[in-house]
């Protein structure tokens, strides 16, 4: 396997540009850095400088590549587009004016990506988890979205030559196994890839091999996250927003939940996939003391199993 081990920012509790807790994006670099990672997300829109002028010394200086943008934002909403839009050639633009990551061999894209995620829907944050209860998008809806993400997809890749990949993502409209199964169906893998997420596939239901294992023609990037059992039992019995399930400790260093990773190990290895994994573990930023522990933790204990 040639596989670059990544974190992204929601490790510090990076969630939400607006909360007054986050941490200074300097510190969240430098303990990535001392934490062993080499590659890092830039989060939420607006969280790491979009200003390459800013950001490339700072990247220089802990020896940290950008691995990917993420739109995180409603993409079903026709009056949002404008904004999808926006977001998507300031977060290319800034991408083609950072160093470029290298193409490993056998990757089917070199990165940096552009990560597509749904989201700001209330009633489905509410019902993250329960596939019983989201509310689904009628035909209408659902086809708005998938215009929504062909348009930000073809101009990541025609105009800035940088790879889209959506990701299921709890809380949003696209969550659970049949949403999943209908994205792959409606959006051709030409047009963008899929970055799945064990923790988040965990969290709707899935078993993540299964899931890695059905979708590994479309897998172009991957991410990695763990469950605490009785958390997650916890919070699915209250009516909870998934970030607030978050702050209570529902997800937790990698290796030490309950999701199986040496199995996802022997996948990985199976299915020849080569490339970036990013690890993530969200949290309440009031608790990003705790993160450079966590995020070394996951990277220590990914190395032992063998990534």
């Amino acid at each position: 396997m040639t596989i670059h081990i990544c974190t992204a920012p929601c490790c510090w509790g990076v969630d939400d540009v607006n909360n007054p807790f986050l941490p200074p994006w300097q510190r969240v670099l430098d303990e990535a850095a001392k934490a062993g990672y080499r590659g890092i997300e830039l989060g939420p829109y607006g969280f790491l400088p979009l200003d390459a002028g800013i950001l490339e010394p700072a990247l220089s200086k802990t020896g940290l590549q950008v691995v990917a943008g993420t739109i995180f934002d409603d993409l079903v909403s026709p009056p949002n587009l404008p904004e999808l839009l926006r977001q998507t050639h300031g977060i290319c633009t800034l991408l083609k004016q950072l160093p470029p990551m290298k193409q490993q061999a056998g990757q089917r894209f070199a990165g940096p990506y552009l990560v597509i995620i749904d989201w700001g829907h209330d009633a489905r944050d509410y019902a993250a988890g329960h596939s019983d209860r989201a509310p689904r998008l009628d035909d209408a809806r659902w086809s708005a979205m998938m215009t929504h993400i062909r348009a930000i997809a073809e101009i990541a890749w025609h105009t800035y030559g940088i790879r889209a990949v959506i990701h299921p993502h709890a809380g949003g409209h696209i969550e659970f196994a049949d949403e999943l199964a209908r994205l792959v169906d409606d959006i051709p893998h030409e047009t963008a890839g899929l970055c799945l997420d064990t923790g988040h596939l965990y969290y709707a239901g899935m078993d993540p091999v299964a899931s890695l294992r059905t979708y590994a023609h479309r897998l172009d990037y991957l991410h990695f996250k763990d469950i605490d059992p009785t958390v997650f039992d916890q919070v699915l019995n209250e009516h909870i927003r998934f970030f607030a399930a978050c702050a209570r400790g529902v997800m937790c260093p990698i290796g030490r939940g309950v999701i199986d990773y040496p199995a996802l190990h022997s996948l990985v290895q199976e299915l020849g996939y080569h490339g970036c994994i990013t690890v993530e573990q969200e949290r309440d930023p009031r608790n990003a003391a705790a993160s450079l522990d966590d995020v070394a933790a996951s990277r220590a204990y990914l190395a032992n199993i063998g990534f």
